[in-house]
């Protein structure tokens, strides 16, 4: 059994709060025909340097009836920078078109299979993945983009109903498991990489 997410399978639910103040599950996104969900972090350099990536196809396929959503599920125990405190700054600093929420449990991580940091969940309107992986092949130098997986996963699913590469290996920093060091993954992932 693969430790993360397959494509086809269904999206696994989930209650978690956000930077807004609200508390969000799977149903709240049900009027969306595409789901995005990631996981993210506030320190990782690649999260850092694809976000204004993230943030144009966020904005560009919103008119499309796509809903993307940010994880936090990073242990603050290994990055301070991680806890819920720094995510509500960072969301009211930088204004993303996405609502963030923190798994501060890491249930939801396990359960959807994050390896990285950032890590991209495409869900069609059944909520069965069509797509997981990457955004883009080169999220810490951003200069040396020859690919931009997600929005081309994005514009063949909404044209025509299918993905021609449903998976890609997310590039990112590990997610910081709680009561581990920082390059620690579960062993089952260690076979995707």
């Amino acid at each position: 059994m693969a430790f993360t997410l397959q494509p086809g399978e269904k999206a696994p639910d989930f209650s978690l709060p956000a930077t807004d103040g609200h508390h969000y599950a799977l149903a709240d996104f049900s009027e969306y025909p595409l789901l995005v969900i990631f996981f993210t972090c506030n320190h990782c350099p690649y999260v850092i340097n694809s976000d204004e990536l993230t943030r144009q196809t966020a904005n560009r396929f919103a008119s499309r009836g796509v809903r993307f959503v940010g994880i936090n599920s990073n242990s603050k125990n290994t990055n301070a920078d991680d806890d819920f405190d720094h995510m509500v700054a960072r969301m009211k600093e930088k204004r993303f078109p996405w609502l963030y929420l923190y798994d501060e449990p890491q249930q939801v991580a396990r359960a959807y299979g994050a390896l990285r940091t950032p890590h991209f969940f495409v869900f069609n309107e059944q909520r069965r993945l069509i797509y997981t992986g990457r955004a883009v092949d080169s999220p810490r130098e951003p200069e040396k983009i020859t690919k931009h997986d997600l929005d081309k996963a994005l514009d063949e699913y909404l044209s025509d109903g299918r993905v021609s590469i449903p998976v890609t290996n997310p590039i990112g920093c590990n997610v910081k498991w709680e009561g581990r060091d920082k390059h620690w993954m579960p062993p089952e992932a260690c076979d995707l990489l």
